[in-house]
């Protein structure tokens, strides 16, 4: 490391990598189907193996690379939204809780078009909810409060 550069993108990488490894450990974890399949593995174990690809792509940053904080706000933003989102699926179940996340998210990343957030709205946890719940077969999160497959007599 040059004289005057910033650890920072070594500890990034080493942390990603870190936290990678322990996704992948979790996801593998998670129990087979009732066929046998890895169903509910996939799309968790691809996230942990794309931490581990950033965590390693991080550490090729070269030495004099600064730190850019002007996205931080940004960061922390969709930071706070992930673990709002995750509380609030168990609280108000999925479909309610991606209605409001998926335009949150789209917002954070600069998207003001009303008609866009709104369709953002419905579009996603629709389409979500095809691709995880019907086709790939996995369990729906229920809301322990309020649960709007109860309303749509879902599982």
């Amino acid at each position: 490391m040059t004289q005057g550069s910033s650890p920072a993108p070594r500890v990034v990488g080493v942390a990603l990598i870190l936290i990678g490894i322990g996704a992948t450990v979790t996801a593998l974890s998670i129990s087979l189907d009732q066929y046998g399949r890895w169903g509910a593995r996939y799309f968790p174990l691809a996230g942990a193996l794309a931490l581990i690809a950033l965590g390693a792509a991080e550490l090729r940053v070269a030495d004099g690379a600064r730190l850019d904080r002007r996205h931080w706000p940004a960061i922390t933003g969709l930071l706070a939204l992930s673990i709002t989102y995750v509380w609030s699926i168990s609280a108000f179940g999925y479909l309610l809780s991606t209605a409001v996340a998926a335009p949150a998210a789209l917002w954070i990343f600069g998207v003001r078009n009303a008609i866009g957030l709104g369709l953002a709205a419905v579009l996603c946890p629709a389409i979500y909810h095809l691709v995880f719940f019907e086709l790939l077969g996995v369990f729906p999160p229920l809301g322990r409060w309020f649960d709007l497959l109860d309303i749509m007599g879902g599982p």
